[in-house]
């Protein structure tokens, strides 16, 4: 089996208690299932929709259980159109344990996306192509090769 977590933008740069979209997740774990036969696919924003009307205690654990799960996963998928601090200590967290980080996002001069990430999609038909050509399944056995 090989774990992925959905990292990815939330709240961003909003002030007020409030979203954006989260379609993404959809298409990234129809992408991932549809050619990765193995796959365990976690999403945060399906298992807690509504964690922003939680309490400060709850989201505290929700927040970090979420950290951890990322870090412990295989594969850490971050979405990130605009700057997300949430995803990057996801990222961080992912990187500092060896796991592999791929980032789908334009920002690819920022450092926390160039440092960070096994590798840099500039959306998500970049990152689809990348995992039906095979590039992913590799990458998986290179990753298992030295663990």
């Amino acid at each position: 089996m090989t774990t992925f977590f959905l990292a990815g933008i939330i709240q961003g740069s909003m002030s007020e208690l409030t979203m954006h979209a989260q379609d993404y997740r959809t298409r990234l774990k129809e992408i991932l299932l549809g050619h990765v036969p193995d796959a365990e696919v976690y999403c945060p924003v399906e298992h807690h929709p509504n964690s922003l009307d939680y309490d400060d205690a709850r989201a505290r654990e929700v927040f970090l259980g979420h950290v951890e799960r990322g870090a412990s996963s295989d594969v850490l998928v971050a979405f990130v159109p605009e700057a997300s601090m949430g995803t990057a200590v996801e990222m961080w967290e992912a990187y500092k344990r060896g796991g592999i980080v791929l980032t789908v996002t334009p920002m690819a001069a920022n450092w926390t996306v160039k440092f960070l990430s096994t590798r840099v999609f500039a959306d998500l038909a970049a990152f689809e192509a990348f995992v039906t050509s095979g590039e992913l399944a590799r990458l998986i056995a290179t990753y298992r090769e030295r663990t």
